[in-house]
């Protein structure tokens, strides 16, 4: 059975930095893609950063040079540091793991990031 649990949502300040992690079940390699989503409030959930299995992970413009999302197979785990946090970062940010056969797609219960001084 396949579950996405994250950790590490919190209240930060502005220009602050916040790690998100999330550790996937059964496997990390049994997906062609992973990354997180947010969804702030009365928003559409919008992609944050992608990374398929082959290839370079791909990021939201406006989260560049600020967020770094990452994996590591030994542990089952893809994570996101998020620096120099700003106020339009808040939101529910969601893990997210796809498959192609079939074509299915697995979120996590999703985790509250709230930037605010």
């Amino acid at each position: 059975q396949v579950q996405l649990v994250e950790s590490g949502g919190g209240l930060v300040q502005p220009g602050g930095s916040l790690r998100l992690s999330c550790v996937i079940s059964p496997s990390i390699f049994s997906f062609n893609a992973m990354g997180w989503y947010r969804q702030a409030p009365g928003k559409q959930r919008e992609l944050v950063a992608r990374m398929p299995r082959t290839g370079s992970t791909i990021y939201e413009d406006s989260v560049k040079g600020r967020f770094v999302a990452a994996r590591d197979y030994a542990k089952n785990t893809v994570s996101l540091q998020m620096d120099s946090l700003k106020l339009e970062d808040t939101a529910v940010y969601y893990c997210h793991a796809e498959t192609i056969a079939p074509v299915r797609d697995y979120w996590g219960q999703g985790t509250q990031v709230t930037v605010s001084s």
